[in-house]
């Protein structure tokens, strides 16, 4: 559905991505995550044919982005940070007004509006300003007239600033609801949110991608070492100096007086050893449980790394 190949975009002396290459299947919801100014709002941006490429291809459905701009604009619903409203419109004429620029037939434009008021929770405030809305509504608004073509692909960037908590548990809902009929590419700087949504993401930093992969895939191939967790009903002096007194023990890291992050080798076990410990010292064992990476974990270690990396070679 969309291929990127050596995609670069310069400002000037400044280049905002450089050689990216990735592919999104037919059905994806893929996470596409960096810092600010990482870049993605600019390939976003050229995916969606408002910036043109400065070297590089990238298609869309099979077309060009840069020929065929128009038949991409047909396939995609796009969502840029800011949602592009007019504030001083009514929902259901705002939408009207979208299809009617989307080439939606005049005879299936008051269908589409209906089918994307009821998709996006709108009914109640469709005969409503849009300036007078909450946020949260004014960015179901932005969704509905990504959505009002029926496009097959959803470009959202980052689709749940600014919201609340309770509207970015809603519009997650609306985006996990939408991934089982569109391919969909999300920025977004809430990491449990595309833990929970996407299928696979792809992680940028300073204007190149660090990493492309399942979450699954990232733990494993970051996976150097080994983590236990383990929590003590009664704590002592000494917890500390008994568990890096094991054998392949490569660190303990203690957080608070009760509780401690074991790390060895990954291709050690200690569950048993570390249990057998702490029976004998009749530490009392609150919890032992092996430690996974979060996506933040990784998002971290990829560009903070990354950016010492570079730091360190200039």
């Amino acid at each position: 559905m969309i291929e990127v190949e050596h995609l670069t975009k310069n400002y000037g002396p400044r280049s905002a991505v450089r050689d990216l290459s990735f592919q999104i299947n037919q059905g994806e919801v893929v996470g596409f995550l960096g810092p600010n100014g990482a870049g993605k709002s600019t390939t976003m941006n050229i995916l969606a044919c408002i910036l043109p490429a400065t070297q590089g291809k990238a298609r869309v459905c099979g077309f060009d982005t840069f020929d065929q701009s128009l038949e991409i604009r047909k396939t995609i619903g796009y969502l840029p940070e800011t949602p592009p409203l007019y504030q001083d419109m009514v929902v259901s004429n705002f939408l009207e007004f979208t299809a009617g620029l989307r080439d939606v037939p005049k005879r299936k434009i008051s269908s589409a509006v209906d089918r994307v008021l009821e998709q996006c929770g709108l009914g109640e405030v469709r005969h409503r300003i849009i300036g007078r809305l909450s946020k949260g509504f004014q960015q179901r608004v932005g969704l509905a007239q990504a959505m009002i073509h029926d496009p097959k692909i959803l470009i959202l960037d980052e689709p749940t600033i600014g919201l609340d908590p309770i509207q970015i548990i809603e519009i997650r809902k609306l985006i996990q609801e939408l991934g089982t009929a569109h391919t969909i590419l999300l920025s977004s700087h809430i990491l449990p949110e595309v833990t929970q949504i996407c299928q696979r993401v792809i992680i940028i930093n300073e204007g190149e991608i660090v990493a492309m992969d399942t979450l699954d895939g990232l733990n494993a191939s970051m996976r150097h070492a080994r983590r236990l967790e383990l929590k003590v009903r009664h704590p002592a002096d000494g917890i500390q100096s008994k568990l890096e007194g094991l054998d392949k023990v490569l660190s303990v890291q203690t957080r608070g007086q009760d509780l401690f992050v074991i790390e060895s080798e990954s291709d050690v076990h200690l569950q048993d050893e570390v249990a057998r410990l702490a029976l004998d010292q009749l530490w009392g064992i609150e919890e032992l449980k092996p430690m996974t990476m979060t996506l933040e974990d990784i998002f971290l270690k990829l560009t903070t790394e990354e950016k010492e990396v570079k730091e360190v070679q200039v």
